[in-house]
């Protein structure tokens, strides 16, 4: 099997783990902290993507500012969506 088998092996078997812990945490009764641990365990599965499937880390520059751009609005639109939920009375 060559390197970048392995690699991939090695990656989904990981995606496939945290599944399971996101699968099992939702059984467990730990409140706020569950929430804390499932956006944990989401943020790892999509860094996991990021790097070894859509190869962000090997990209040009200009790409890899791309996604960051993508991810700094969607946190913008993220904020002032929870923003409006909070203020609502």
């Amino acid at each position: 099997m060559d390197r970048r088998l392995k690699g991939l092996l090695t990656v989904w078997l990981l995606l496939l783990a945290l599944l399971g812990a996101t699968f099992g945490l939702s059984f467990l009764p730990w409140g706020a902290w569950g929430n804390a641990a499932s956006l944990g365990i989401a943020a790892a599965k999509a860094a996991l993507i990021v790097t070894v499937f859509m190869r962000l880390g090997a990209s040009q520059p200009l790409v890899r500012l791309a996604a960051g751009a993508g991810l700094f609005w969607l946190t913008i639109l993220m904020a002032l969506t929870l923003a409006d939920v909070l203020t609502r009375v």
